[in-house]
């Protein structure tokens, strides 16, 4: 059953009748870019074929009803203004942190029922929670009956984030789910949120390979790691490290660990700038040299790797060659890993990867495939 079929249908089964609309939001999979986003850098994902549908219909009394489907149908209710943080954190933090975020830029559904389902994996680092987030504001919107942009669906997701969840997250999960188009790269500089679609060349392809690893964002790693960028520009003088370089970070005698971090931030601003050059020009050797590099920075200096996603990456970067490359992807501690290649050697890479990698729960191997061939270049303008 289709995801948009499961969503109409689980819609049907809990408020008795069709909805009036589905909203559906994409995951994504950041190709270059990481740990940038809130130092104000430029980061380089993309869409992927899996997200989160929301189908939705307008409600006979004030405030929002919702239903996980994926989660046992679990339900939420709350009145205009009513909710509040829910603790632990699960579905309904980001669900009541999302409305209220929409209720604050003005955007009120005067009531609004929702049905949730989608297809990507929880703690893939494939962005579940931004494109529930999203789809969740898009929905409220839609049964509101005003448009919103991307950029205001974005940084009601985010404040949902931050506020709700607890992760002091940066803009580009957001953006890339809200802004991105299908078969296409978004770069988007977070510093101001100006953004454009890049077509990957259709003989590409990029392979998502989940590690089994399941990871974790609100146990503290990632409010960290952004601590330390903060203490860094801080101590730079800089409102963020965007502005910094290299030879100001060497000459500041920072704390070593905090200097290693704002090295990979100002370096990685530089790969990301190269990426994006190197997609235009189709060189794909040049875009897999600088996933090597991302990697081995997010390893070494940023120390957000693990060692079963190093493994991975290991081997995919011997079994592709030196016409492509792979890294990891998302915040970090587990999750997924992400390899561009030709399109031609997508199978004989996913025999390899089957045969020489077992995730470590003993869960099935989770392989992705983002045909971009499938996406005419200049949809993406």
């Amino acid at each position: 059953m289709t995801l948009l079929r499961r969503v109409r249908d689980g819609y049907l089964r809990t408020y008795g009748e069709m909805p009036e609309g589905v909203a559906f939001v994409p995951g994504r999979v950041n190709l270059i870019g990481e740990h940038v986003d809130y130092n104000d850098g430029l980061v380089l994902p993309m869409p992927i074929s899996a997200g989160t549908a929301v189908a939705w219909g307008r409600g006979d009394a004030p405030g929002v009803e919702a239903v996980a489907l994926d989660l046992d149908e679990e339900r939420d209710s709350f009145g205009p203004g009513d909710a509040t943080p829910h603790q632990p954190v699960d579905w309904r933090s980001y669900l009541r942190g999302t409305a209220a975020a929409m209720a604050g830029q003005g955007l009120h559904a005067s009531g609004a029922r929702l049905a949730i389902a989608g297809s990507i994996p929880r703690g893939s680092g494939l962005s579940s929670s931004a494109s529930v987030c999203v789809a969740i504001a898009r929905a409220l919107a839609e049964a509101g009956g005003v448009q919103a942009s991307a950029e205001t669906l974005a940084l009601a997701a985010q404040s949902a984030e931050h506020n709700w969840a607890g992760v002091r997250c940066g803009i580009m999960d957001q953006m890339a789910v809200a802004a991105g188009e299908p078969g296409c790269a978004l770069l988007l500089d977070c510093a101001d949120m100006s953004h454009r679609n890049l077509p990957l060349p259709d003989d590409w392809a990029v392979m998502i390979v989940q590690s089994g690893v399941r990871r974790g964002l609100v146990d503290g790693h990632y409010n960290r790691r952004r601590e330390d960028c903060e203490a860094a520009a801080k101590a730079l003088g800089l409102s963020s490290l965007r502005h910094a370089d290299a030879e100001a970070i060497a000459r500041a005698n920072l704390d070593p660990v905090v200097t290693r971090r704002a090295a990979h931030v100002v370096e990685e601003i530089s790969r990301v700038a190269q990426a994006a050059s190197a997609i235009e020009q189709r060189d794909l050797t040049r875009l897999g040299d600088l996933m090597r590099a991302s990697h081995a920075s997010l390893r070494d200096q940023f120390e957000v790797s693990e060692a079963h996603v190093d493994r991975l990456v290991d081997l995919l970067g011997h079994a592709i060659g030196s016409e492509g490359g792979a890294r990891m992807t998302g915040g970090g501690f587990g999750g997924a890993v992400v390899a561009v290649m030709p399109s031609s050697q997508t199978n004989r890479v996913r025999a390899r990867i089957e045969e020489d990698y077992a995730p470590p729960s003993g869960a099935p191997l989770e392989i992705m495939i983002e045909q971009t061939g499938r996406v005419l270049a200049g949809e993406c303008e």
